[in-house]
């Protein structure tokens, strides 16, 4: 069934290489069990509710709780250092298993510090490769170093899996160097070989970096170990070049994955395509590779969808952004936040506020919970829309939620008020940024400085130039990782 409009645009990123050990549990199986404890009774649901709503107390009572669990486990790592040693360890294992899921990483490692002070604490490769994971994405090599002389101290030998997160973690930070020494490191290490995903996620990285350079002799080493190119390989060099806005080099990696006979294109192939594609704004090719990709036997996914809404939002086809989200219904899809924060933005950067209120309140509305993408959203289109007194009633709205404000959201709001030269409330904004225990980032700072500048005072520019330096100071990995 084609779908009954030209192409779509710009999709969700196509999705890295499977993380093999990013869902072994953290929890102990022996640790998960209710201890004899009588269950819980559930309230008696309120016929009243709307059915949208209805369907997902469960899924919002364990988001409360999970959240609640990783803050507070959190506080106590941070008070009590040193005496707590006989914390309930289900409370501790979920709450660590929480910060990891939701790339918490400073929570995570402190929760972990705590956790290795306990008592009945047992060192597992499988929590130090997760953690390793988790600081991959959030591009944190030193932290990553660091936890992995951990592991060693506690005489605890690297698996694969281990390695192979480690590679990822200085990959995905851009030090290739230290990802391909960690993979000759590897190589001479017992029962830990490279394997097809560790190779996977290293070229992943040499894609992300744009050192497409680097991609033949990891094929060539790969050959030599006796490993094939498989389609996790193919996607990560396909996605690669797309995002690089490279389509022939794109389209010639996916002539050779057809012609390799072994692998066939899937939704990863067809999302990374058809991104490239819209991220670029031709959408009479977008359209085409969509068809292709359905006459191969591919379905579309929700994430393909909302690459689709993304790419006809940018382009300003509002017509057939509303006809992909109708055909999403028609098709079973439901909206997710995604999809809303996508078309939250695209009419708040069209300034189209009335539309982009009414999606907002039809989030909530279908018990959609709104994050902290979405409120940066708002924010942007009430600047652009120079609304900057509603501003405050969004912060406000996030209060009474349990949503964590990131230092993101605090950036899209410093840079309303800075755009309009207000240094006072800018000011209080960068206070109550700290008061939340949000780290401020360099682009926090070339904000500020930037309005200071335009103001003419020049003297807390100059001050705010000095706190940033520290910024180009933080410690990266070290090139040689102590195997011993």
């Amino acid at each position: 069934m084609h779908l009954p409009l030209p192409a779509p645009l710009r999709p969700a990123a196509s999705p890295s290489p499977p993380l093999r050990a990013s869902r072994a549990p953290l929890l102990p199986t022996a640790c998960r069990g209710s201890g004899g404890r009588r269950p819980r009774r559930k309230p008696p649901t309120s016929p009243s509710i709307a059915g949208a709503e209805a369907e997902q107390p469960d899924a919002l009572a364990r988001i409360l709780r999970t959240e609640a669990a990783v803050s507070g486990v959190s506080r106590k790592a941070a008070a009590t250092r040193q005496q707590s040693t006989r914390l309930w360890p289900r409370a501790v294992l979920e709450a660590l298993d929480a910060a990891v899921a939701s790339c918490r990483w400073e929570s995570a490692l402190e929760i972990f510090e705590l956790l290795r002070k306990q008592q009945w604490y047992e060192p597992r490769s499988q929590t130090y490769a997760r953690l390793l994971m988790m600081l991959g994405k959030c591009r944190q090599p030193g932290p990553a170093t660091a936890l992995f002389k951990a592991m060693l101290s506690e005489r605890l030998r690297p698996t694969a899996d281990v390695y192979t997160a480690l590679v990822g973690a200085y990959g995905y930070s851009g030090l290739l160097e230290e990802a391909l020494a960690t993979v000759d490191q590897m190589k001479g290490a017992v029962d830990c070989k490279p394997d097809e995903y560790t190779f996977s996620v290293l070229i992943d990285c040499c894609g992300k970096s744009r050192r497409f350079d680097l991609i033949p002799a990891v094929l060539d080493e790969m050959s030599y170990l006796g490993l094939e190119c498989n389609s996790v390989i193919h996607n990560a060099i396909i996605d690669g070049y797309g995002k690089a806005g490279m389509l022939k080099e794109m389209e010639s990696a996916l002539s050779t994955m057809l012609e390799s006979g072994n692998n066939v294109p899937d939704i990863y192939t067809m999302n990374s395509i058809i991104w490239a594609y819209g991220n670029k704004g031709r959408t009479d090719e977008m359209e085409k590779w969509y068809s292709e990709f359905e006459l191969m036997g591919v379905e579309p996914d929700t994430k393909t969808f909302n690459i689709m809404i993304k790419a006809y939002g940018k382009a300003g086809m509002y017509d057939k952004m509303m006809s992909v989200l109708k055909y999403m219904k028609k098709r079973f899809f439901s909206p997710t936040a995604v999809t809303f924060n996508i078309i939250i933005e695209c009419f708040g950067r069209a300034g189209n506020i009335e539309k982009m209120e009414y999606y907002f309140r039809l989030m909530k509305i279908q018990g959609v919970k709104p994050n902290p993408i979405t409120y940066c959203s708002l924010v942007n289109g009430y600047s652009k829309a120079g609304l900057l007194d509603k501003i405050p009633g969004i912060i406000r709205q996030t209060e009474n939620t349990d949503v964590v404000l990131d230092t993101p959201f605090f950036n899209c709001v410093i840079s309303a008020y800075a755009r309009t030269g207000d240094i006072k409330i800018m000011e209080e904004m960068l206070q109550l940024m700290k008061d939340k225990k949000c780290k401020p980032d360099k682009v926090t700072y070339a904000t500020m400085i930037q309005a200071y500048t335009a103001q003419g005072m020049d003297e807390e520019a100059r001050l705010l130039e000095m706190e940033t330096e520290r910024f180009d100071r933080l410690p990266g990995p070290v090139s040689e990782i102590d195997s011993k």
